[in-house]
């Protein structure tokens, strides 16, 4: 019944909110819109942006940056910053999911990158109240509706976090999948959360066996409800159903930092200086997207437009379909 359930959602989504991304697909090549600048083209450190997450519709695109406040709401047709929220909610912004309700989705990973890389730190304002290693529901306006781990408090049981880095939601039964761990001193695991925040399971270990992780980066579902994870350190995506058992792991997708999935199973991965397009069914590589691009994080909506956020060269750009 659940199966039959899953197929018709996505079938229905298929059908009626992405026929323009159906016909060619393998075939596809994208062009920056070059119209679309919500970050100035030179910008300060602040405006490092590292998740990027979308409406199905493609009419808001949400950002997060390390700075506050962490969260920035754009429009996805023009391009022009509406609002800005969570103000003192991240201590360290990191992936950002928006589910099919609506509501917002921030991982807060807290910890930072290594001095080396030049980047900002933790937002002062959050440390100094004590927060982190925490999961936020959000309402558009920025309302906390649920909030997943312990504010300030790393850890590795149901009840806290060490340095989640993205999240993200089943539209059928509302299950919440978490990766867990931005470092090989944090954690290196998936966990999973009912809709109502009832913690279920968690797998995964710091190591590259399959089932083990290195920098559990960013994940995604596919059409058939299998979890996706970015296994960043490792070099690899890994395929798992919902219950944490292993499918299959792509290697030859290399270092992933982002994920995007559409509801046809086209898959968007970030990493270097490129966005390499894929099918999610069996990971064979469709095209890379290579000119102008040195994303992180990654979105798409129901039409194919793809969001690619930038830390290092600070921007959030917008790629469409020739």
């Amino acid at each position: 019944m659940h199966y039959f359930i899953r197929m018709t959602v996505a079938c229905t989504a298929l059908l009626t909110l992405v026929l323009p991304v159906i016909a060619g697909a393998q075939s596809a090549q994208y062009h920056r819109d070059e119209s679309w600048v919500p970050i100035p083209e030179v910008s300060p450190p602040y405006w490092e942006m590292n998740g990027a997450a979308a409406d199905r519709e493609g009419r808001r695109v949400y950002a997060t940056r390390r700075f506050d406040p962490p969260i920035i709401e754009i429009d996805g047709a023009t391009g022009k910053i509406l609002n800005e929220i969570g103000s003192g909610l991240l201590a360290w912004p990191h992936g950002i999911f928006v589910d099919h309700e609506g509501f917002i989705w921030a991982a807060d990973a807290t910890v930072g990158d290594p001095p080396s890389l030049g980047l900002m730190g933790p937002i002062p304002i959050a440390v100094k109240a004590g927060r982190g290693h925490q999961v936020f529901k959000l309402t558009p306006d920025g309302e906390v509706v649920m909030a997943l781990g312990t504010k300030g408090v790393a850890g590795t049981d149901s009840t806290h976090f060490n340095a989640p880095t993205a999240v993200v939601v089943d539209p059928v039964d509302g299950d919440i999948f978490i990766s867990d761990g931005h470092n090989d001193q944090t954690n290196a695991r998936i966990v999973k959360y009912s809709k109502d925040g009832k913690f279920i399971t968690s797998w995964g270990k710091l190591g590259s066996a399959p089932g083990e992780f290195n920098v559990p980066h960013a994940l995604a579902l596919d059409s058939q409800g299998r979890v996706l994870v970015a296994d960043r350190s490792n070099s690899r995506i890994q395929v798992f159903d919902q219950d944490g058992g292993f499918i299959t792991e792509w290697p030859h997708l290399g270092r992933v930092s982002g994920i995007a999935i559409t509801p046809d199973d086209t898959m968007f991965l970030t990493g270097g200086n490129k966005i390499t397009i894929a099918n999610a069914k069996d990971g064979t590589i469709l095209g890379e997207i290579t000119e102008g691009i040195n994303a992180e994080g990654v979105a798409t909506d129901a039409y194919g437009n793809i969001y690619a956020s930038e830390v290092f060269d600070r921007s959030v750009k917008k790629f469409v379909r020739d």
